[in-house]
Formats: structure tokens, C-alpha cells, sequence
């Protein structure tokens, strides 16, 4: 089959594609023919210097989220699920390939009126996106700042935000990227590279902080009394600088956890529901094929990318 192999750590260069064995599916497994792969910006980080949530020695395959059909079924799988729509994560490698093995209790049945590419999708973003605002509990009338807003957890966060009946303040790097935030649904759209942004936003109720860094230590501080700020990403490359101390003596909660295993879970079968309604619609920016995944992250890296990146397998 067709993979995309790492084998050192560096620049998107070094992912390069090139055959790999058919993987097997053992007891307890799936074996998927995979349509699409969703490409996260952790996993620009991790091809850079190998640091992140995945570990694995190389060579390897990476990859961490994949949507396609299941094929062939390992011992004490239920021969049912063979033709069977899913999407799955592997475990942070495997991803990157025509066909992927992972555990049966791993995969999440696509809805008829979902498609795969929007399920794949939504698979890391709607999970997290949906945790995130049911762990700030977010309520009618509050004002949200949405760091990101263009992204694929932001673009997510600004539906399901006004979707709660809340205000969202959207803040992203671009015009064309501010347009897309309200074409969402944002009240308001901010440019955050721009000197003086945090006046333009003004006072919030919440803040959802992907970006970390000074732009993350700044949405802070436009936090009312009460107000929440759930911290999950850092696009900037560095955490953004505020403590549990800080968060107390502001009278604020910080939230950097949206739950465990059997939360995560039900988040995503959430996200899968509420698309297959109409209530929810990924934001599918930009399209690879899968031998061009160096392509992909490079476009990840340099910021000018809209939404969720996909591979095509």
C-alpha cells in the first residue's frame, strides 16, 4: 500500500511517500481502507522535534485520525462491521496510508446523512470543540472570545457558541480569515496581529485560548469576574503565561480539561450527531492528496490555512 513514512524529524521535507506492507488486523481489530486523514497542527509539532502526545521510534508512519470503511474484521470482531462507515484515530501513527489497523472499540459509525470527509473532519475538532464549551458552560447573553476562530476547533467553537445563545467575539490573523469567522455567526472579528486588538474586543465572559503565547496571556486579562478561560492549544508554539494563582486573584476559572475517556467519547458522537442534523458544519479549508502530506503541513505551518486540512487517500 501507499503510506507516508517519517524518518527523521524536521521540515515538512521529511515526510516522504513510498510503499509500506499491508497491515493485518488482529484479535480485537479492524482493518479500514482509509477515504481521508484529517492532518492536526500537533502533528506538525511532533514531525518537527518529535514532542507532543504521540511516541513512537522511527521509521514510522504517522498519523493520527483516518475515516474510511472496514474491510476485514480480526478474531472476536463481529463480522457485521465490514462495510461499515467509520472514522477512528490510531494512536498517533499509522494514519498516514491506504489502510490502517486499529482496535474495534476504537472507530465511531458515520451517520447515513454525514459524509465521510466532514466526518473525518470533525473527529479531533468536534470532540474537542464540543467539550470545551460544555466544560465553561457557556450561557445565553455572555460575550466569547474565540482565539483561532478560522481554525478547525475555532471555526466549530463560533457555531456551537452561537448556537448556545452567547455573543462570539472571533480573533484570527486575517481578513480573509475574520470574514470567514462571520460568515459563522461572529458579532464581532478582530485581527489579533494587530496593534491595540484587545481594545477592540473589550471585556469577555469567556475565552477559548488556542493560540497560547502573549495573545493567550492577553485574552486573560479582558476577563470579567467570573469568567472562564479554558486553555487547549498553542499555535503560537508556547503556553499562554497565566497561573491558578492569577486565575484566583482575577476571581476567574481556568479550565484545561474537558474530561475523560467516556467524556471524550460522547463529545465526538455528539459532534458526529449534531453534523448528520444540519447543527453543525465542519469548515473544510484546503485538500492533499496523500503523497503530498509535506505539502499539507507546510501550509499548516505558514498560517494560511482555513478550517480542517484533509489527505486524500
Amino acid at each position: 500500500m501507499r503510506a507516508v513514512w517519517l524518518r527523521e524529524f524536521g521540515g515538512p521535507e521529511v515526510l516522504v511517500a513510498g510503499e509500506a506492507p499491508d497491515p493485518v488486523p488482529g484479535p480485537g481489530q479492524v482493518l479500514v481502507e482509509v477515504a481521508f486523514v484529517n492532518v492536526t497542527f500537533v502533528e506538525t509539532q511532533f514531525r518537527a522535534s518529535g514532542t507532543g502526545p504521540f511516541a513512537a521510534a522511527l521509521p514510522m508512519i504517522p498519523g493520527n485520525g483516518v475515516g474510511g470503511v472496514i474491510s476485514k474484521v480480526g478474531e472476536g470482531v463481529d463480522l457485521a462491521l465490514v462495510g461499515r462507515r467509520v472514522v477512528t484515530s490510531t494512536g498517533g501513527s499509522g494514519g498516514y496510508a491506504q489502510r490502517a489497523v486499529v482496535d474495534a472499540s476504537l472507530v465511531f459509525g458515520v451517520p447515513d446523512a454525514l459524509s465521510l470527509d466532514a466526518a473525518v473532519a470533525l473527529l479531533a475538532d468536534g470532540r474537542t470543540a464540543t467539550g470545551l464549551v460544555r466544560a465553561v458552560a457557556v450561557a445565553p447573553g455572555e460575550r466569547v472570545l474565540v482565539e483561532a476562530a478560522a481554525g478547525g476547533v475555532g471555526s466549530l467553537l463560533v457555531q456551537l457558541v452561537k448556537a448556545a445563545g452567547a455573543e462570539v467575539v472571533a480573533a484570527a490573523g486575517s481578513a480573509a480569515k475574520l470574514e470567514r469567522a462571520r460568515e459563522l455567526g461572529a458579532a464581532v472579528a478582530v485581527d489579533y496581529t494587530s496593534p491595540g486588538w484587545a481594545e477592540q474586543v473589550g471585556p469577555v465572559d469567556v475565552v477559548f485560548d488556542g493560540v497560547g503565547g502573549a495573545i493567550g496571556t492577553t485574552a486573560f486579562s479582558l476577563l470579567r469576574p467570573g469568567g472562564r478561560m479554558a486553555v487547549y492549544g498553542l499555535a503560537s508554539g508556547a503556553w499562554a503565561e497565566v497561573s491558578e494563582e492569577d486565575a484566583r486573584d482575577r476571581g476567574v476559572t481556568l479550565v484545561r480539561s474537558i474530561g475523560d475517556a467516556a467524556a471524550l467519547r460522547e463529545y465526538t458522537e455528539s459532534a458526529l450527531t449534531a453534523a448528520s442534523a444540519g447543527k453543525l458544519t465542519p469548515v473544510i479549508g484546503q485538500r492533499f492528496p496523500l503523497e503530498a502530506a509535506a505539502d499539507a503541513h507546510a501550509a499548516i505551518e505558514a498560517r494560511g490555512t482555513f478550517g480542517k486540512t484533509l489527505l486524500v487517500a
